[in-house]
């Protein structure tokens, strides 16, 4: 487990935590950030949790399997479980806040002034996006949660889930509350 990879001394994340002071421990984000999609693979597609869960649940037994401790399995089992969560991520421990921002970085590139030409250059020559990453990702996520469509609301996953299926229904918080038989006293 304790062994660095170029994935990881080529990402944007550990240059973030630094410039910002941040102590975390490098290979248990490294893992964090390994194991953050995987359950949008394959191997879940029976599953009705959310695939960040799947994810975290996954990188928990792994970790476990090593025996790293339990404080720092929970480290990380947050950091997978909640990298889809905007302003939540950013209040528990380092490692979740970057593995959060760092997803957010790659995929629609939030914080990306904060980093130096170089850094970027640095990164994108050594981790390029193809043309089709937008589609290609859009696609491997509608493909890891149609079988799980209810586990999207209240998530920017819902946004993907209506994208890709003309019949995917949005629950509405308002609605919600104003049809429900306790709130309207029905």
């Amino acid at each position: 487990m304790r062994r660095r990879s170029a994935l990881w001394k080529g990402s944007c994340r550990p240059i973030l935590g630094k410039r910002r002071g941040l102590t975390f421990d490098p290979e248990l984000f490294y893992t964090a950030a390994m194991f953050h999609d995987l359950g949008l693979t394959a191997g879940f597609r029976e599953s009705r949790l959310r695939f960040e869960v799947d994810g975290a649940n996954a990188a928990r037994d792994f970790l476990r399997s090593h025996g790293i401790s339990e404080v720092d399995i929970e480290r990380v089992w947050l950091a997978i479980a909640v990298h889809t969560t905007p302003g939540i991520s950013a209040h528990p421990p380092p490692i979740v806040a970057l593995t959060a921002e760092g997803v957010m970085m790659d995929l629609v590139g939030l914080g990306y002034d904060e980093f130096t030409d170089a850094q970027r250059s640095a990164v994108e020559t050594a981790y390029p996006h193809p043309p089709q990453f937008a589609e290609d990702l859009l696609q491997a996520l509608y493909d890891g949660l149609k079988h799980r469509p209810e586990a999207t609301q209240g998530t920017g996953l819902a946004d993907v889930m209506a994208d890709k299926d003309p019949h995917f229904h949005r629950r509405d918080f308002c609605s919600l509350m104003q049809n429900s038989r306790r709130t309207a006293g029905k």
